[in-house]
């Protein structure tokens, strides 16, 4: 599907940023499409088609700047760009471990604000972490034992927050 949010990353450049698997292009591709195999609603396929656009904590790229918020707001809607900051601000040191918890101290390592979510707030940020780790990890070359049994844990932690197909994929993909 063509979203406008996209073409703006294209235009800065997203076919051409060097990806495991490719490009950054062909690996927002991905994470979309997996996305919907997951059965995840089409805000969330957006957000993860658009979900490193500010850049991330493990992938610095930055394609839009985040005084640019409100262009990308305009491009995928309010709820998938606010998914996609959500995604791109956190600082994953400090949250990913607090991840299965009832409540998560969810830290933005843009602006250093802490906020507190209830852990079923994160539906959208689990989802698109499975979907995107999980094409890392079948496309790095570097991807290794301590990084499948990192993955597991931390998808045995969100595994309540995320689909059926989720699930099935994660065995799939990295297997238990």
């Amino acid at each position: 599907m063509n979203v406008r949010g996209f073409q703006i990353l294209l235009e800065r450049g997203a076919a051409d940023v060097p990806h495991p698997g490719g490009t950054l292009a062909a690996h927002l591709r991905r994470v979309e499409s997996r996305l919907a195999d997951h059965g995840v609603d089409r805000v969330g396929q957006v957000a993860g088609l658009c979900h490193a656009a500010y850049g991330t904590d493990g992938f610095p790229t930055v394609l839009v700047g985040l005084d640019e918020r409100d262009d990308l707001r305009l491009a995928i809607g309010d709820a998938a760009e606010a998914a996609v900051y959500q995604y791109a601000c956190c600082d994953r040191a400090v949250v990913h471990p607090q991840l299965g918890d009832d409540r998560v101290e969810f830290w933005d390592r843009f602006t250093g604000a802490v906020e507190t979510l209830i852990a079923d707030e994160l539906r959208t940020f689990c989802a698109i972490t499975v979907a995107n780790e999980l094409d890392v990890a079948e496309h790095s070359s570097s991807f290794g034992e301590d990084d499948r049994a990192s993955l597991l844990d931390l998808f045995e932690r969100i595994a309540p927050f995320v689909t059926d197909a989720a699930r099935d994929d994660i065995d799939a993909t990295l297997g238990h």
